[in-house]
């Protein structure tokens, strides 16, 4: 009998056991998020300043959703990372579905926001309300990039949870591995979201030099 799960309700036990997941602590396997970051420039910065402040004021005035996080803090990061123009573009909501080997396990959902170049798949973001943890939403997108149809190229992935951040690399393969970044936090001492926007621009260069390594550009 098939068993159709959606991805919100999804855990990391069902993706270990049906689809071959295992988590990764190697050095060297996602050195993309704290290798070669690009320098933010001075106006990105007092940009992203303001960013901070007002995630402050907005969580003065409970609660803070998850739309409200995509307003406040995405968006401006978004556009900074110049994921608005060419070659890139960003699709909102899009319906994705993974098959287990044994087509037994179906999981379903709607990615929150996913960046693409040229069709291909640069980043899948998925953001969650300032009263979830990251946790909650590690095995929704998880399964999202699951979905990715390139299978020989990684997948990378950011869960935005209230002023929380936290990167993610997928490569497919035999065991579908996966590792994290360390998790930044808006709350800190100075502006984590300069290293946010830093490695949003990495992962960005990263997916195009793949792509252009190996003729998939027009």
């Amino acid at each position: 009998m098939v068993t159709t799960l959606q991805a919100s309700r999804v855990d990391l036990e069902t993706l270990t056991a049906e689809f071959q997941l295992k988590a990764v602590q190697v050095d060297g396997f996602f050195e993309e998020w704290r290798s070669d970051l690009p320098l933010v420039s001075e106006a990105d910065r007092t940009f992203l300043d303001k960013v901070r402040s007002g995630f402050w004021n907005a969580i003065e005035h409970p609660p803070l959703l998850e739309k409200a996080i995509q307003i406040f803090v995405l968006g401006p990061l978004l556009l900074l990372a110049d994921f608005h123009l060419p070659p890139f573009h960003m699709k909102v909501e899009k319906s994705v579905e993974i098959t287990a080997q044994d087509n037994e396990t179906i999981v379903r959902g709607q990615i929150d926001i996913l960046v693409l170049r040229e069709g291909f798949w640069v980043l899948v973001i998925e953001s969650k309300e300032s009263s979830f943890s990251i946790e909650v939403g590690l095995a929704q997108i998880l399964s999202y990039m699951l979905a990715q149809p390139d299978t020989s190229r990684p997948t990378f992935g950011l869960i935005a949870s209230g002023g929380s951040f936290v990167f993610l690399k997928l490569v497919r393969g035999a065991v579908n591995r996966y590792a994290l970044s360390r998790v930044f936090e808006i709350r800190n001492p100075g502006n984590d979201l300069y290293e946010v926007l830093g490695v949003l621009k990495r992962l960005a260069s990263a997916v195009g030099e793949d792509l252009e390594l190996n003729g998939r550009l027009s």
